[in-house]
Order: C-alpha cells, then structure tokens, then sequence
C-alpha cells in the first residue's frame, strides 16, 4: 500500500504514511497557533528562509499555472478600467485573490516542508503518482 495525502476517511495524512487529522484536529491547530507569541520562533526562521522560501513558492506559483496569461489578462483589465473608482476596486480584489492563492500555495509548501524536515527524502510527488 503506497503512502498519499488522503485515506478514503477524508483524514489528511503526511505522504510518510505518519499520523492522520481530522478536519476538527486541523482546526484546532490553526486555532492554536493564532496564540499570541505562538509564531514568534517560527517567523524567525522563516525570516532568515525567506529569500529561499520565496523562490519556492515562485515555482509552485508558476507550475500550477496561477499566474499565466488568463491572470495577466485580468490585471490588464484592472488597470485599463477607465472609473477610477471601478479601477480601485478591481485592482484590490485582484491584489486580495492574489494574497489568498499565495497563503493557500505558502501553506502546501509549508506542509511538504514540514514532511521533508521529519522524514528527509520522502516526495510526496513521486508517492502520489504510484
């Protein structure tokens, strides 16, 4: 049996074949780690990563194919918006879309982080494709 990110239960699992969460259990830690001071440790890692990290999340942008010309088109929309006011509008919605995807695509970089720091060599990618 090959490791994956899902069981039929729904319960997500590291793709070593670790432990297995709930969507309750995934709650809870979110909840816990909104603490104040939780991230403190981390956000200093994460500062002296960050050049890397940031050319990480780049490619898995570009791979998933985010940011391609259906993107490039909306932003050219954005712009050329001739009310400023729609202008406005248009370009912080895009800006918001943006940021989500960029968490959403920084949390699965940070999740597969997390399993290579655990489990060195693991690749989710090639367990996947068995």
């Amino acid at each position: 049996m090959s490791d994956s990110r899902s069981s039929d239960s729904g319960r997500a699992q590291p793709a070593s074949g670790g432990g297995q969460w709930t969507a309750a259990e995934v709650e809870a830690a979110i909840s816990a780690i909104n603490e104040p001071g939780r991230l403190d440790a981390a956000q200093r890692l994460v500062a002296v990563a960050a050049p890397t990290l940031n050319q990480t999340l780049a490619r898995a942008l570009e791979a998933g194919g985010w940011f391609d010309t259906a993107h490039n088109a909306a932003l050219r929309d954005a712009v050329a918006e001739t009310d400023s006011d729609q202008r406005l509008h248009a370009v912080r919605t895009l800006l918001a879309e943006e940021v989500r995807l960029s968490m959403l695509v920084g949390v699965a970089v940070g999740l597969e982080l997390g399993i290579e720091l655990d489990y060195p060599g693991a690749s989710t990618t090639a367990q996947e494709e068995e």
